[in-house]
């Protein structure tokens, strides 16, 4: 696979990340069976998998650019949103551990 196309898909992983869990909450918003905790722990592993994932294209995006002759493609927006969407993935796992903690204390 050509560098260009692994960095888009990167691209896309990445964004896709970072818009999980609003979109999580969005959902929960909407359907009244829904939770906001279901939605949440649903939302944070998927965020987390696909800012890997991401991470795993950009790396293998830089590769395939430094063999080629041709450049690297979107890269960097691709380092940035795998960096970003790992960031929210996280954020949103540490607030619903610390949730966990709260509540089992009480």
């Amino acid at each position: 696979m050509s560098s260009r196309r692994l960095g888009r898909a990167a691209v896309l992983c990445g964004v896709l990340a970072v818009i999980t869990v609003p979109a999580a909450v969005a959902v929960a918003q909407q359907l009244s069976q829904v939770t906001l905790l279901q939605a949440l722990y649903v939302g944070a592993p998927i965020s987390i998998g696909l800012g890997l994932l991401a991470l795993l294209l950009v790396r293998r995006a830089r590769l395939a650019a430094a063999r080629s002759v041709s450049g690297g493609g979107p890269l960097r927006l691709g380092r940035v949103a795998a960096w970003a969407g790992l960031y929210v993935g996280v954020a949103t796992a540490i607030a619903l551990g610390v949730y966990g903690v709260l509540t089992s204390a009480q």
